[in-house]
């Protein structure tokens, strides 16, 4: 069965990426926060970087998956959005 992804709900498809992606930072934290601490004096990477990273990685997933859902939705309302195939399978089918 071929249906097709006419929309995406751009706040709502927004919100999770953006959740995603600091979840993604907050892992990824700790590595950070010793890069800091070995880093060389002036180079740029300082703890406080370390520790807003999350943050912005969250909100600019959010800020740039609205963008992508929005330049998506107005694609496919002129050339169709993507097809997916899906396999209806499995207890009572």
């Amino acid at each position: 069965m071929v249906q097709r992804v006419r929309r995406f709900s751009v706040a709502q498809t927004a919100k999770v990426i953006g959740v995603l992606y600091a979840v993604m930072a907050l892992i990824f934290m700790p590595f950070f926060l010793i890069a800091a601490f070995v880093a060389p004096k002036g180079s740029g990477l300082s703890i406080g970087l370390a520790l807003v990273l999350p943050i912005l990685y969250g909100v600019l997933g959010f800020i740039f998956a609205a963008i992508g859902c929005a330049l998506y939705n107005w694609v496919a309302g002129m050339v169709g959005g993507i097809e997916v195939e899906l396999d209806v399978s499995g207890p009572g089918s």
